[in-house]
């Protein structure tokens, strides 16, 4: 048998405190001020707004991302002199100052003849045919034609105490075999190589490399010239302009 049914009043009665009861209440529509449409319109158009600005910060932040990273900056453009005959002096000056028309063979035979003029007794007798092998006088007297000096540098310091933004680069003379064609002579002749810094490296511009030698930041350049240094008849010149010279700013221990 079905039940009764309940009177409409009773129904009213009843089913509110049925429903509460159960613990549901009852539907609120929220109506927008000003009257018209329901709140659910009004609700759902704010929904289907929001997921749009979303999908818009979506496709701007996916399109960003698709956006190719900038190509990698090429490496620098090295200036390497290679080695010609007895022109070392020559390769090391110009590889430190990276240009190769900083000084020419007949500037450096210029000053050579200037130093020793019409005589055979000479320290620079071996450049007398102007083939090279110029020494260090040649080198400083080169360098003040450009505004610069040739420090020497004493080794009984440590190159710890170079002030390394202050110097243009630097000027090694080593001991080097010596080659007749492919071969490599057991004798050794002293030899001039230039060192500088490119791009915040610091490169050995050997002219007898086939290519610059990185050598890295500036404590690994300390570490490179200490080595040379500890070896037999090394010496090493720091190239400064002539302010630094004359304050002797180069020098960070005051």
């Amino acid at each position: 048998m079905g039940s009764a049914p309940y009177p409409a009043g009773e129904w009213r009665e009843k089913g509110r405190g049925g429903l509460q009861e159960l613990g549901c209440m009852p539907w609120k529509v929220n109506k927008q001020k000003g009257g018209g449409g329901g709140g659910e319109g009004a609700g759902a158009e704010r929904r289907h707004g929001d997921y749009r600005d979303v999908q818009q910060r979506d496709l701007s932040s996916s399109s960003s991302s698709l956006t190719p990273p900038a190509p990698p900056r090429p490496p620098p453009a090295i200036y390497h002199e290679k080695q010609r005959r007895e022109l070392c002096a020559l390769h090391a000056l110009n590889n430190v100052f990276q240009d190769g028309t900083a000084f020419s063979r007949d500037a450096l035979q210029e000053i050579y003849q200037r130093l020793s003029p019409s005589t055979m007794v000479t320290p620079h007798k071996k450049s007398m045919l102007g083939n090279g092998n110029y020494d260090v006088n040649v080198i400083m007297a080169a360098l003040q034609t450009r505004g610069f000096e040739a420090v020497w540098w004493d080794k009984r310091r440590d190159v710890g105490s170079i002030e390394l933004s202050n110097v243009e680069g630097f000027i090694l003379n080593v001991p080097s075999n010596l080659r007749w064609g492919p071969l490599r002579l057991p004798l050794k002749r002293q030899h001039w190589i230039g060192v500088k810094e490119v791009g915040g490296v610091y490169y050995n511009l050997d002219s007898k490399l086939r290519n610059p030698q990185p050598i890295g930041s500036p404590d690994e350049l300390r570490k490179f010239l200490r080595q040379q240094l500890r070896g037999k008849n090394c010496e090493l010149l720091l190239v400064v302009s002539e302010e630094v010279e004359a304050h002797q700013t180069w020098r960070s221990d005051g």
